[in-house]
């Protein structure tokens, strides 16, 4: 007695369908839900611009223990975690760059605060500063690269990061350029708490403000 073709098929289908049932079903949920985008782009705008202010002259060297105290929990230890939670996303510039500066936040903070409180041990070292400047520059610059294909927010943020950190290098030596590095550097910040805005608005209301659109510049 023979098997129709119909019976093969449906004995196959059977098989299969036993088969997937006991497959264990694997759920594709990200373990990190939010975008922790826009909380690391404030953490690194809000103390760029607190540390800007003394840098601009618009408040006095006095308001350097605040900017101590945010460059280690908020632009430090926050932005760091903000870099951690994108690399569990998979995003691996946004993971690198938090990360970096947020690491970057908690050694200035400990240089400077070393420097302030324990002057003779510590002092002020005028080239190897430029050097430490200069070579920021040249790491920004290679982040700055890679936002030619993200966007507009993200190109204005580490342009003016890299003209900042130049001119920081340059101030070691003039106050003129110091003074100018002031004031790239709170339009740098500022232009990181647009963006984390822009950003969070595009998430939460829809709303696509200028620069958030993606690019392909090359």
């Amino acid at each position: 007695m023979t098997r129709s073709n119909n019976d093969v098929e449906s004995g196959v289908d059977e098989h299969k369908s036993v088969l997937n049932a006991m497959t264990p079903v694997k759920v594709n949920d990200e373990w990190v839900r939010g975008d922790p985008g826009p909380f690391g782009l404030l953490c690194f705008g809000m103390t760029t611009c607190m540390l800007m202010f003394i840098t601009t002259r618009w408040s006095e060297k006095t308001f350097l223990p605040t900017v101590f105290c945010y460059a280690l929990f908020y632009g430090g230890f926050g932005q760091f975690v903000a870099g951690v939670l994108e690399l569990i996303k998979g995003n691996t510039f946004g993971g690198t760059a938090f990360a970096s500066y947020g690491a970057f936040w908690m050694g200035w903070f400990l240089l400077e605060y070393l420097m302030k409180s324990d002057p003779a041990h510590y002092p002020t070292a005028q080239t190897g500063k430029t050097l430490w400047c200069s070579l920021w520059a040249f790491l920004t610059f290679g982040f700055f690269i890679v936002t030619l294909r993200k966007n507009g927010c993200l190109i204005t943020v580490f342009s003016t990061l890299v003209i900042t950190f130049a001119l920081l290098a340059g101030g070691l030596w003039s106050g003129n350029t110091d003074h100018a590095a002031g004031y790239w550097g709170l339009f740098c910040g500022a232009s990181a708490i647009y963006s984390a805005f822009a950003f969070l608005y595009k998430i939460e209301l829809g709303v696509v403000l200028p620069g958030v659109r993606p690019v392909a510049l090359i």
